[in-house]
């Protein structure tokens, strides 16, 4: 059997439609991996004694990993698989501490459908938003994603009518 993609192509999403992944718990492993994959080893999220005395009162997660883990809940959601073309923009705020031990998951509204003067695609605006399990937003991220259209089947065909 053919792979068949599971992603919505650009006139199947729903403007305003919030979209929301499964949750997922930040780990300490995932704070060592990242601080050792980005090489931030700074000190709000690698030590406990000088994350105390802060306004935080305990380590917090770096808010690039909320970022990156927000797309990959986006992956895991499937509704860009296979109709996605590229990841153009995202910029981020980040609303509130991200904690060791907070299980999140990540809504996606979208905002807005721009029609490519390209048939075969267009861009997809939506809101990317990261919550925890207490209801806080931690990171608010407008994303801009290059999507395929739905195939238009007529196009294919001769004057007949017939598939070509």
């Amino acid at each position: 059997m053919a792979y068949q993609s599971a992603g919505y192509y650009l006139e199947e999403f729903e403007i305003g439609t919030c979209y929301e992944s499964a949750g997922r718990t930040i780990t300490e492993a995932d704070v060592v991996g990242f601080a050792g994959l980005s090489g931030d080893f700074n000190q709000l999220h690698m030590s406990e004694e000088f994350a105390s005395k802060t306004m935080f009162g305990r380590r917090i997660a770096h808010g690039a990993l909320g970022l990156i883990i927000a797309t990959g809940l986006s992956v895991q959601m499937r509704v860009f698989e296979g109709t996605d073309i590229a990841f153009l923009e995202l910029t981020a705020r980040y609303t509130a501490p991200l904690y060791i031990g907070d299980t999140i998951h990540l809504e996606l509204t979208p905002t807005e459908i721009i029609h490519s003067k390209k048939p075969d695609r267009g861009v997809l605006k939506l809101m990317a938003r990261l919550i925890t399990q207490d209801g806080r937003c931690v990171l608010e991220s407008p994303w801009s994603i290059m999507m395929k259209t739905k195939p238009n089947i007529d196009a294919d065909k001769n004057e007949r009518g017939e598939l070509i």
